[in-house]
């Protein structure tokens, strides 16, 4: 057997090698999407778990789900955008944050 491999894809025509690579692309993030579906899973499992024991963990709590909604399509407005935006930075104010 020989030392040295032979890169496939370089003996494909770039349509089947761009092919090649847009399906890798989109395993990849479907992976990436569903480590993140996880891990949100995971936090908001831990946010739902107890009650906040302070005014910050409450904020922490609420900022989560602020964060969440602007991501939506409902969101975009502008005027939605800057009260979030507002709400956040209050949060972070209040809480001695900088």
């Amino acid at each position: 057997m020989t030392e040295k491999t032979v890169e496939l894809d370089q003996h494909r025509g770039m349509a089947a090698q761009k092919a090649t690579g847009l399906r890798r692309l989109l395993a990849d993030v479907e992976a990436n999407e569903k480590q993140l579906r996880l891990r949100q899973d995971e936090l908001e499992a831990h946010l739902m778990a107890a009650p906040a024991a302070s005014w910050q963990e409450a904020a922490e709590k609420a900022r989560y789900l602020l964060n969440l909604f602007a991501a939506t399509l409902v969101s975009q407005d502008p005027r939605k955008q800057r009260l979030i935006a507002a709400v956040i930075a209050d949060f972070k104010r209040l809480s001695g944050e900088s």
